[in-house]
């Protein structure tokens, strides 16, 4: 039976690969990338095009749906002054971030959870996110609803998305609820997608 990555224990044999995001900037970083947890054995392209398109300052970053932790652990060591958060629904996705943000030196809060339960007392700067378009609308509508509640004002929500699979629906919701959007790439299909608080 076909096991989804947005699951929160999944049950399909764990296996392990590597693998290795080339930056074009030049740095090669290196991951531990388990079955049952999106994008196994592979970068996901939308995920690499977020890094390298993403807009952030000093401050604390919210790595939500972190999966095993490439984009959150490569935007620590891009920019060592942020401070890095991350979760997931998934344990399996969770556990891997941990031994991956470890692998790359890298002091990290992850958390297990569904979106923002486990960050009820916290408020960040920036919010990136390859969000699990898979798992239905109202996800994703939460995820940018919420988002709202649990920025500093003047931070940013940065999702990636194709813009034909729902990308468009996602650019037009987070201006409905944060009033502005921008887009900050366009590459073939993928748009990176950024609201600010004000």
């Amino acid at each position: 039976m076909f096991e989804h990555y947005y699951t929160e224990k999944p049950t399909s044999k764990l296996k392990i690969k590597e693998v290795i995001i080339n930056l074009k900037n030049g740095h090669i970083y290196k991951f531990k990338s388990p079955s049952g947890v999106y994008s196994f054995g592979k970068v996901d392209k939308a995920t690499k095009i977020l890094i390298e398109n993403v807009r952030i300052s000093n401050g604390n970053i919210l790595d939500i749906g972190c999966g095993y932790g490439i984009i959150g652990i490569t935007l620590k060591k891009e920019n060592p002054d942020i401070k890095l958060y991350m979760s997931d629904i998934n344990e399996r996705a969770v556990e891997f971030a941990k031994i991956n943000a470890k692998d790359n030196n890298i002091a990290a809060d992850i958390r297990k959870g569904y979106l923002f339960e486990v960050w009820e007392n916290e408020k960040f700067d920036h919010i990136v996110s390859n969000p699990p378009i898979v798992a239905g609308k109202k996800v994703w509508m939460e995820l940018i609803e919420k988002s709202l509640d649990f920025l500093n004002d003047g931070g940013t929500l940065q999702l990636v998305a194709f813009h034909n699979k729902g990308g468009r629906r996602i650019k037009e919701y987070m201006k409905s609820i944060f009033g502005n959007v921008e887009e900050l790439c366009k590459e073939g299909g993928i748009r990176v997608y950024l609201s600010k608080k004000v």
